[in-house]
């Protein structure tokens, strides 16, 4: 498995020869520190722990300097966790990384990563607040004819008369955004190891800024 923690630049357009656009998200990934190693015999399960970023000592607590030990004050750590065969591939056998290759301390950068490589990149969603079902739902509201006066925007009847109680999963007005979500199927088009930037075709969740988790499929 290859993975890194990176944050999202914004989108910008990559062109061929023949003059084609590809759309593509640059992601700012600077080498991740491994802070612990978890295994089956101790832990139940195989996954790597990394640091990234820095945070200002004084907003470090003990218990995040005992555990990071002397590799640094890091502002984030996050955990990607190993299958039975410390990789997951589709398809072709691919160069990955087991746990059993990682040391504590060592550094991972974007150069993991080739063009071409098949990756899933999870991160947090925009947060829009609470908002009506015509945005959260895409309902198409109420008929703009006579008699519909302030309710072109309302969700309509929400029951029946059995079972006289509203339904669990209706679709209603709610917070929206701020969500976990993995987008799949995306692939590498650039890899620039000296600016520690990655460019990914098509889109990725969150605004600029945002912290991205980038691994392979």
């Amino acid at each position: 498995m290859k993975f890194i923690l990176g944050k999202k630049l914004g989108m910008s357009q990559i062109y061929d020869d023949k003059g084609n656009v590809t759309p593509v998200t640059v992601v700012e990934a600077e080498p991740n520190t491994v802070v612990q190693l978890k295994n089956m015999e101790k832990d139940g399960y195989e996954s790597v722990q990394v640091g990234f970023g820095i945070k200002k000592e004084k907003n470090v607590s003990k218990a995040q300097k005992g555990h990071s030990k002397d590799l640094g004050n890091f502002a984030i750590s996050k955990e990607f966790r190993f299958d039975s065969k410390g990789k997951r591939s589709r398809g072709q056998e691919q160069e990955t990384i087991g746990s059993s290759q990682l040391v504590i301390g060592q550094k991972i950068d974007v150069s993991v990563f080739v063009p071409g490589d098949a990756v899933k990149v999870t991160g947090m969603t925009k947060g829009k607040g609470f908002q009506g079902v015509v945005k959260r739902h895409g309902f198409h509201g109420m008929p703009r004819s006579h008699g519909h006066r302030s309710v072109q925007r309302h969700g309509g009847s929400i029951g029946q008369r059995f079972p006289q109680h509203t339904l669990k999963g209706l679709r209603m007005p709610g917070r929206m955004g701020n969500d976990k979500l993995t987008v799949r199927g995306l692939k590498i088009v650039v890899v620039d190891k000296e600016n520690n930037l990655l460019a990914i075709k098509g889109a990725v969740p969150g605004n600029r800024g945002g912290l991205l988790m980038i691994q392979s499929q």
